[in-house]
């Protein structure tokens, strides 16, 4: 197996969706100055500003700024991936710098958590900390796997007072998790892991076992590279890309079950369906619309041939009318009825 260098400084990545704007605002203050390792963030915004680093920088006793392409990684610093770019990390020797990248979504959502904690993986090794916090659905949890896989840590907020606690029990169902915490201990927690890294003498560049699957991925999300791998770390599924329609390949064993296309969209098996009722709701409200539409314009002809004695016309375009909003009022009761995507 091929082995990396990693970076001479420790990192701790964190990945929030759903209530973690108020999550990540009291993470971040609790982390002291001088706080000896960097400090990335992602959090769901896909691609609409964020003024995210703006709300943490006002209570952070650390700097903090949006994620720009090339940044230097540095100890005592908060990096926030800006909007519909994955934040990813790659390291060269002792350095390790930012890759911004427009690649495909991951579960369906860009920035995505994932890329962002298995880049810190392979570049990091045991000297990444993950951190999974407030948040709907599964995204991180692969990420997390993979930092572990490669010798780093996990810490997860303590899904009972999580606003949104699926992210962070899907990272205790599928992970061997480190530390479950109220979110006001994690601060002290981190910096306890990163201290200790110190004293056990971690300063030195060091190499790592970086698992094929880890580095591969990294290869999709960083470069976008063509996907001729895939077969080396999935199977063919009968499902298709939402997004692009094409074969969507199972991934080996992966918890939760993940999947991936050619083109690199991916997918766990929560998040698939959830994009899949979407798509559902999205064509049956285009659908209802489209009726509603045709009883309009069939019931103004109606109108029109009235106007011109023309009954018999009148009455076909009544009843034409009248079953298209018949037809619009079952969809309307069948939206009502769909299952919770979650």
């Amino acid at each position: 197996m091929k082995t990396f260098p990693i970076a001479a400084r420790d990192i701790v990545v964190i990945g929030a969706s759903t209530g973690g704007v108020e999550a990540l605002r009291v993470l971040v203050a609790g982390l002291p100055s001088g706080f000896p390792a960097a400090v990335l963030i992602v959090m769901h915004v896909g691609a609409h500003d964020s003024i995210l680093p703006s709300i943490l920088a006002r209570t952070s006793l650390l700097p903090v700024r949006a994620a720009r392409h090339g940044d230097l990684v540095e100890a005592g610093r908060v990096l926030v991936a800006p909007p519909d770019f994955h934040l990813t990390l790659l390291g060269e020797g002792t350095e390790c710098r930012v890759v911004l990248a427009r690649t495909a979504k991951e579960n369906y959502t860009r920035p995505a958590i994932d890329p962002l904690f298995r880049s810190a993986a392979a570049a990091f090794g045991k000297r990444a900390i993950g951190v999974i916090l407030t948040g709907t659905l599964d995204d991180g949890t692969a990420g997390l796997a993979a930092i572990k896989a490669c010798g780093g840590s996990a810490v997860v907020q303590d899904p009972e007072e999580a606003m949104a606690p699926d992210m962070p029990r899907s990272a205790i169902e599928n992970v061997t998790v480190d530390h479950i915490l109220r979110l006001d201990a994690i601060p002290d927690a981190l910096a306890q892991l990163a201290q200790a890294s110190i004293d056990h003498g971690y300063s030195a560049p060091a190499t790592h076992e970086v698992p094929k699957w880890v580095a591969l991925e990294n290869k999709f999300s960083i470069e976008g590279v063509a996907m001729e791998g895939l077969d080396l770390l999935a199977k063919p599924s009968t499902f298709t890309c939402p997004e692009c329609n094409g074969t969507l390949w199972e991934l080996n064993h992966q918890r939760p079950k993940r999947f991936r296309c050619h083109t690199g969209h991916a997918y766990t098996e929560r998040s698939l369906i959830a994009f899949q009722g979407d798509l559902v709701e999205n064509s049956i409200w285009f659908a209802m619309r489209a009726l509603q539409e045709k009883h309009m314009l069939l019931t103004r002809m109606a109108n029109d041939a009235l106007a011109q004695k023309r009954t018999k016309e009148a009455d076909k375009y009544h009843l034409v009318a009248e079953k298209a909003q018949q037809g619009a009022e079952v969809l309307r009761r069948l939206i009502s009825e769909l299952p919770d995507n979650s």
